[in-house]
């Protein structure tokens, strides 16, 4: 799975032809090391309709802050360049999905 910082966010994220799942992550996050699986299987089985990235939040401060980011993992969708979905703490794949349907 890709990982994105503030450098380049823009490039990666907003100006990605499409939808772009991205998690707002930390090393010190269990919840976070517990989606690394799902998140990997995500970006392997819908990778010709969604693209998945991870930011770590202590390392890119300005696009954490940008977004209002507070709690790990945050989950954010963006499509055409604009959030579209925010979902905040780990779940399963099946429950991520379901979630994230109507942004893809």
């Amino acid at each position: 799975m890709a990982e994105v910082t503030d450098a380049d966010f823009a490039a990666e994220v907003i100006g990605s032809e499409l939808p772009v799942l991205v998690e707002f992550t930390a090393d010190w996050c269990p919840p976070c090391r517990q989606m690394a699986p799902v998140l990997s299987a995500l970006a392997t089985e819908e990778g010709e309709r969604l693209k998945v990235v991870q930011l770590d939040v202590d390392h890119n401060p300005e696009t954490t802050n940008a977004y209002k980011v507070l709690s790990m993992p945050t989950f954010l969708v963006f499509r055409g360049g604009e959030p579209v979905k925010s979902m905040v703490g780990a779940r399963p794949k099946r429950r991520l999905l379901e979630e994230i349907a109507d942004a893809l």
